[in-house]
């Protein structure tokens, strides 16, 4: 074997060491956690539509995630309470149909979560497959294997790509949109513009957020059509006329994508309303977009006055009772929910206060403290060095318009990333919704890639090889010296970067670094998704096995379930009961989650009664100095 096909080799023995380690580490956390909140909802969901056929749960997140978890679960022996109230009468009953499908009716609830769990590790799996992919077509086999190192080890990647959830699974779908959209952009093949509708549609079916894609898309367009418009060496008056014949091809592109992507949307969700009853899609669908589009919960019409969105709310409520159109229909409801959803916001705690008004600043303060120390300094020297780039070349407006042409020219794939980047932090600062830097993770792999690009430019030596032999001999040898030196200072970080993933597992959930103080002190940041989504139940039924504990009172945030993890040994608990030492109970366990609603300072209009606010716990104890945890969210105090 030559030397290069040596090296071409190594690249993918790299590529596949980092994917199987990523995977082990996946796994192994997998198997050791209970079942966080929002799976309580999502696996049933999934079960459902592919062994019923039938989407009446969970129509707030789109299928396609639910649907590879729930595959597996076809090959085992499952009971699914279908005769349950939850299930025939109520609207969107995902909550009580988890518990039931989980815990009460005879299933293996940690072998499901286990099997289930596989479907978004693979997701994951691709996601990082996906980074260096696209990474390669920029800078080459060798680097790209550091962007997809980031993505691979990253804790907040770690934590959600091996939950039943659909963030992770958005990272992979807004990506693969956006990388064929460029392939399309710059190659106008019939064969890319069925690549980028089909990964449009992907991404519509992975995460309802990725309408997003359609601003995005246009911006880039926009941009596209002037800059090439632009670029002939014509009278201002013919540019303008190249803009709008461009405009209108481009516009017709944009249009074939959408057909593509929407009739994929279209072809998925007819399997999984076929069973799902034409009277009982409708009733479901009019109660939940009941006030969609009102205000001060009044029951909107759609006149010509009215909201725009009530008439979407009114549009899709018809088209449930049309056999044609009523699979599409669903996918409307879940983007009409997310829309009221993301405008609603919700209750959290962040930086010792509880509000459910939100904070601008909540993703970039969450960002910088969950974010591993190393990338953060990676990303920072990144932007210092493209910030210092653009200000020594800038000599003007004009002249910064040239530059600016020819960067989209040359580097359309970055403009879009960065592009992207922008409109999708400030869509997710503008939110009221601060429930995760989850939110935020379709980003981060494209700030990952960006960073590689940039440091690579850095590493890269110019030589000037004018001068004497010596002088040319002693030049190369500094610039090998110099490059080899930036490289390895790369490799430390990276390093750093791989012992940090290690060490957090496998509590990959509550990982914060070392400006925030570390995981154990992370929840003094902020807590839900971040901290504590429930993953540390069956850690606590371990605690009081080992302990002997007879009986324990439990407030616990999560989807798992006291009784089918302790029997008759815990007691769900809260404030307002008092203390449970006055019922013989001397040990109490709470969910940081809880704890910190329950004591932290309210602001905005919230209110709190006191008795709610856990009196007795302050009184006897330091509530930040439990007496033991269980892993790392649930506190736990002998009382």
């Amino acid at each position: 074997m030559n030397l290069s096909k040596f090296f071409a080799s190594a690249q993918y023995v790299l590529l596949a060491i980092i994917l199987s380690v990523s995977f082990l580490l996946m796994y192994d956390s997998s198997q050791k956690e209970a079942a966080i909140m929002d799976e309580l909802a999502h696996i049933p969901a999934g079960y459902g539509y592919v062994s019923e056929l039938d989407a009446r749960l969970n129509p707030e997140h789109p299928p396609l995630v639910k649907i590879a978890a729930a595959l597996p679960l076809l090959f085992l022996d499952l009971n699914f309470p279908t005769d349950s109230t939850a299930w025939k009468d109520d609207v969107n009953g995902q909550w009580v149909m988890g518990s039931q499908f989980l815990y009460e009716s005879g299933n293996d609830a940690d072998r499901i979560l286990a099997v289930s769990r596989l479907g978004p590790i693979i997701l994951m799996l691709l996601l990082s497959l996906l980074v260096f992919v696209w990474s390669r077509s920029l800078m080459g086999s060798w680097w790209a294997l550091l962007p997809t190192t980031l993505t691979a080890f990253s804790p907040s990647m770690l934590a959600h790509g091996h939950y039943v959830t659909t963030d992770v699974g958005a990272s992979l779908g807004f990506i693969l949109a956006i990388y064929f959209f460029g392939k399309f952009m710059l190659h106008n093949t019939k064969k890319n513009l069925a690549y980028a509708g089909v990964a449009y549609g992907i991404a519509q079916l992975l995460k309802f957020s990725a309408v997003l894609l359609i601003p995005l898309f246009l911006f880039l367009i926009a941009i596209f059509v002037f800059v090439k418009a632009f670029n002939h060496r014509v009278s201002l008056l013919s540019k303008l006329g190249y803009v709008v014949n461009y405009s209108f091809r481009y516009l017709g592109y944009l249009a074939g994508i959408f057909a593509v992507g929407y009739f994929l949307v279209y072809l998925v969700y007819i399997p999984i309303t076929i069973n799902y009853p034409m009277e009982k899609q409708k009733s479901d669908t009019t109660y939940i977009l009941s006030n969609f589009g009102g205000e001060n919960n009044t029951i909107p019409e759609c006149t010509i006055t009215a909201p725009k969105a009530r008439c979407l709310a009114d549009l899709t409520i018809a088209m449930t009772t049309n056999t044609i159109a009523r699979p599409f229909a669903q996918y409307m409801l879940g983007v009409l929910m997310v829309t009221q959803r993301a405008a609603g916001g919700a209750t959290g705690y962040f930086m010792n206060e509880v509000s459910n008004a939100g904070w601008w600043y909540y993703f970039p303060v969450v960002f910088f403290y969950k974010e591993p120390l190393p990338s953060l300094i990676l990303i920072g020297f990144a932007l210092l060095l493209g910030i210092g780039t653009f200000l020594k070349n800038f000599r003007g407006p004009s002249r910064l318009k040239e530059r600016f042409f020819t960067y989209v020219n040359l580097n359309f794939a970055e403009f879009s990333m960065l592009s992207f980047i922008a409109l999708y932090w400030l869509y997710s600062m503008s939110s009221p919704l601060n429930i995760g830097v989850r939110h935020v993770l379709p980003t981060i792999p494209l700030m990952y890639i960006l960073t590689a690009g940039r440091i690579k430019q850095w590493t890269r030596q110019e030589l000037d090889l004018s001068y004497g032999l010596l002088r040319n001999i002693l030049t190369v040898i500094w610039s090998t010296l110099k490059s080899s030196f930036k490289t390895a200072i790369i490799l430390f970080f990276v390093l750093w970067y791989i012992a940090e993933a290690f060490l957090a597992g496998p509590y990959f959930i509550s990982y914060f670094n070392e400006l925030a103080d570390g995981t154990p002190n992370g929840y003094r940041i902020v807590t839900d998704s971040n901290y504590d989504w429930g993953q540390d139940l069956k850690r606590l039924a371990e605690f009081t096995e080992q302990n002997n504990i007879s009986k324990i009172a439990v407030n616990y945030f999560g989807g798992g379930s006291l009784p089918y993890y302790f029997g008759d040994k815990a007691v769900a608990w809260n404030s307002t009961m008092g203390n449970p030492k006055q019922e013989g109970i001397e040990w109490f366990a709470i969910s940081i989650n809880n704890l910190q609603s329950s004591i932290a300072p309210i602001v905005s209009d919230l209110h709190r009664n006191p008795e709610d606010e856990y009196p007795w716990l302050l009184k006897d104890k330091s509530p930040y100095s439990p007496d033991a945890r269980a892993g790392t969210s649930i506190f736990i105090y002998k009382l």
